[in-house]
């Protein structure tokens, strides 16, 4: 992410666009984005970052045209998070608000309580927009999330506090 940043530090509209690739986990490959296998369209892009759609055109092009970047753009894949339909699937999201998202073993102590309450976990997520302030952790454990469990996970060191959806 900082690689990122400082690349496109004097152009914020095309930052505002790599960021926004970066984020969505979209691959660009040969100056093409793609979602998975779909491909996306400058104009879209351009509306999602709210720029013209030469910015895109421009920000993809420079990807591909350094070695460094295009490596790690076209590595990129957008993944399916649960947290939003997890009633759906009678599954409970969890948010974890770290206290020190620097802190190892957040992730660890938040699913063993998970485990030690008889449940399991369908997906555990980092969501770091790259600024360590702002990471989340959120875990879609499968069922209901007994109360008694929700003590336990604010107790665990380095969380904040716990969100419930």
């Amino acid at each position: 992410m900082d690689r990122v940043k400082q690349e496109f530090s004097k152009s914020p509209s095309q930052e505002k666009v790599a960021m926004m690739l970066l984020r969505h986990g979209i691959r660009v490959e040969k100056g093409v984005a793609y979602c998975g296998g779909i491909e996306q369209s400058d104009a879209a892009l351009a509306r999602a970052a709210g720029v013209d759609r030469r910015v895109v055109r421009s920000t993809l092009d420079r990807i591909s045209e350094d070695p460094e970047l295009d490596r790690l753009f076209s590595k990129l894949r957008s993944m399916l998070l649960l947290a939003d339909v997890a009633p759906e699937i009678g599954c409970t999201t969890l948010e974890i608000v770290p206290t020190d998202a620097t802190m190892p073993g957040i992730v660890a102590a938040v699913t063993d309580v998970v485990f030690r309450g008889g449940l399991s976990v369908r997906q555990a997520v980092v969501d770091d927009p790259g600024i360590r302030a702002d990471s989340h952790l959120i875990v879609v454990v499968d069922g209901e999330l007994p109360a008694r469990l929700l003590p336990a996970i604010k107790g665990c060191r380095g969380v904040s506090s716990v969100i419930l959806r």
